[in-house]
This record gives C-alpha cells, sequence and structure tokens, in this order.
C-alpha cells in the first residue's frame, strides 16, 4: 500500500469520527490505567459494568489498596481472569503509592514495571491520557491493519512498528483508536462489513463481502 493511499484512509476515518477515545469509562489517569489492565482478554463493555460500581467508591490508589484483593474480586469477579488482575491491581496500587507519589507515570519503563501492564496496556495510557503517538496494537487492530495491507506483520510488535512508521504524523494520535473502532465494528473477524466500510475502495483485502 503506497503512502497516498494511507493518507486518504486516514483521512476518511477522521472525518467519520474526529475526536476518536477509548470506549472505557474513567475519571482519572488512575481509573484509566485500572479499566485497561482489567479489560485484557475481556470486553470493555463487562468492564465498564464492574468499574461504574468500583470507582466512585474505591477509585484512587489510597482506596482501592484498602478494599484489597479479595474485596477487589467482589467487584470484577464477572470479568475474564479477575483474581489475577485483582492481585496485579492491587500491587500496582501500593507500588505507585510508594513509587509515584500515588500518581501514574507518563513513560513506558515506569509503566512496564508494574504487575499486569505490559506493552499494549502502557501503549493506551501513554496515549489516551498523556497524549504520546503511541500504537496500542490488540486483535482488532492486528486484524485490519494485515487484512486492509495497511501495515501487515506476522506479529503485534512488527504491526506497530509499521504503522508508527507508515501512518502520517498528523494522524499518529488517534489512529489506533480509529483502527480499533474500525476492527470491533466494521472490519470484523468473521465476516467483514464491507459494504459498510468507508474505506472499503482503498482497502487491500481481496475476499471484500458484498451487500446482502
Amino acid at each position: 500500500m503506497n503512502r497516498q493511499k494511507r493518507y486518504e484512509i486516514f483521512s476518511r476515518l477522521r472525518s467519520a469520527n474526529p475526536n476518536p477515545t477509548t470506549e472505557l469509562e474513567y475519571h482519572s489517569t488512575f481509573q484509566l490505567l485500572i479499566a485497561v489492565m482489567l479489560s485484557a482478554q475481556a470486553t470493555d463493555k463487562s468492564v465498564n459494568l464492574a468499574t461504574r460500581k468500583l470507582f466512585p467508591k474505591y477509585g484512587t490508589p489510597k482506596a482501592l489498596l484498602k478494599l484489597g484483593e479479595a474485596g477487589l474480586c467482589e467487584y470484577v469477579k464477572s470479568i475474564g481472569l479477575y483474581k489475577t488482575k485483582a492481585k496485579n491491581v492491587i500491587t500496582t496500587c501500593s507500588m505507585l503509592i510508594e513509587q509515584h507519589a500515588g500518581g501514574v507515570p507518563d513513560n513506558r519503563e515506569a509503566l512496564e514495571a508494574l504487575p499486569g501492564v505490559g506493552r499494549k496496556t502502557a501503549n493506551v495510557v501513554l496515549n489516551t491520557a498523556f497524549g504520546q503517538p503511541t500504537m496500542a496494537v490488540d486483535t482488532h487492530i492486528f486484524r485490519v491493519s494485515n487484512r486492509t495491507g495497511i501495515a501487515p506483520g506476522k506479529d503485534v510488535l512488527e504491526v506497530e512498528e509499521k504503522l508508527l512508521k507508515f501512518i502520517p504524523d498528523e494522524f499518529l494520535l488517534n489512529a489506533h483508536h480509529w483502527l480499533i473502532l474500525l476492527g470491533r465494528y466494521v472490519c470484523v473477524a468473521r465476516t467483514p462489513k464491507c459494504p459498510q466500510c468507508g474505506i472499503a475502495d482503498l482497502c487491500e483485502y481481496r475476499s471484500k463481502t458484498k451487500a446482502q
């Protein structure tokens, strides 16, 4: 795929949704971090259902730490891998208080030092909370990047590196939100909704679906 086509793709995505953001619900950088940690291998919807009850009462590191692992499990038990996530969240709260005065660090090394925070989670926080042009490659972005030809790669790191290289600078800040939403609602895994896609004529997917 050439540069001109990529530019047109992201121009259209921007026109359709000028200010995209995560669908996770939060009211602070700390709450965003926790929500993203909980969302691993889970839907944003399931996380929001849990955090709507959790955050109003326990929306700070100190409050969550006081709630404890067992108490947190009661709030997040509807989310996959909740026991491991609860353990990581409570340890993260302790580390944020001890090492970062209760704040969330704005650099990758410090974020990835927190238990349960991998590269993808760090990228989401750096982008959404701190406005850094990072690319959080999840299953949706990996699929869309390969299927469309925007940035094909064998693994998530290769796709991330190619996206950062190929996407024009003016689109980088919001690109991962646009691609996630495209993959979640239009360029879905089993049967992509090509007739509903605003970039179908630019996409290089050979097996485009047709209107029923």
